[in-house]
């Protein structure tokens, strides 16, 4: 077994339990945290099926992106769309035989790579263009879009510049999933690409992209607009209100 093998099984390993372990403690943080305000930004659905219907159209459509910026929702549209197809596509390297399903997007999926670095540098100019965003772009936002733009020129690259053995490849994560470590190949392209996924996964708990999961958890979004109709008491305020009753 090769250092190089070694060192990547190890580091994924590292990466999957920080990512996973990263978002289960700040989805945890979200959950627990109350919300004493009734916030919903209007005009807002008056019933909780409403407001869950509403948070399903932003997570989908980006409806309140759409609504504010129609150049700004192309490119975040293009990119979100594109990386939710080549995720798909990268199935077929954690199962075996592979889904039909699977095998139908992967010709979608090669030129969603194209597409998805297209909509980031649209989103990067974005930052650099605009004075308003500009002014509240930090270091740390470019390096983001930094390392997603270098995962999808690296990935496009090992498709039409420089081929790797996608069979060793998916040997390889086969391997790691099964804990029979298998050898990976040593394509420059390919460990630039894996190294700055790893990357991702373990900044990705601690950076931005945390609104993948806390846009479900956005009071301004999951709240329904009753508060002529039920008053809104937080859970942690519950027992002080009895109290001041009493």
């Amino acid at each position: 077994m090769s250092t190089l093998t070694v060192f990547f099984a190890l580091l994924f390993y590292a990466a999957t339990t920080i990512l996973v372990g990263g978002l289960a403690f700040k989805i945890r943080q979200y959950w627990v945290t109350p919300s004493p305000l009734k916030i919903p930004t209007t005009p807002a659905p008056l019933t909780r099926s409403g407001a869950a219907v509403r948070v399903a159209r932003e997570v989908v459509f980006f409806e309140s992106l759409f609504k504010s910026n129609k150049w700004i929702w192309i490119f975040a549209a293009l990119f979100h769309a594109a990386l939710a197809l080549v995720l798909l596509r990268h199935f077929r390297y954690f199962i075996e035989p592979v889904w039909t399903w699977v095998v139908l997007v992967q010709p979608f999926g090669i030129y969603a790579g194209i597409v998805m670095v297209v909509g980031l540098m649209g989103l990067w100019a974005r930052r650099i263009l605009v004075d308003r965003v500009r002014y509240i772009t930090g270091p740390s936002d470019h390096l983001m879009l930094l390392l997603l733009v270098g995962i999808g020129v690296s990935g496009l690259s090992m498709k039409f510049v420089a081929h790797t053995d996608i069979i060793q490849v998916k040997a390889f994560f086969l391997g790691l999933m099964r804990f029979d470590w298998q050898p990976l190949p040593s394509d420059p392209n390919l460990l630039i690409h894996l190294g700055l996924v790893a990357l991702l996964m373990i900044l990705f708990p601690f950076s931005k992209l945390l609104h993948v999961p806390g846009v479900f958890f956005s009071p301004t979004r999951n709240q329904p607009d009753d508060a002529r109709e039920k008053r809104h008491l937080a859970p942690w305020a519950a027992p002080l209100d009895a109290q001041r009753d009493n």
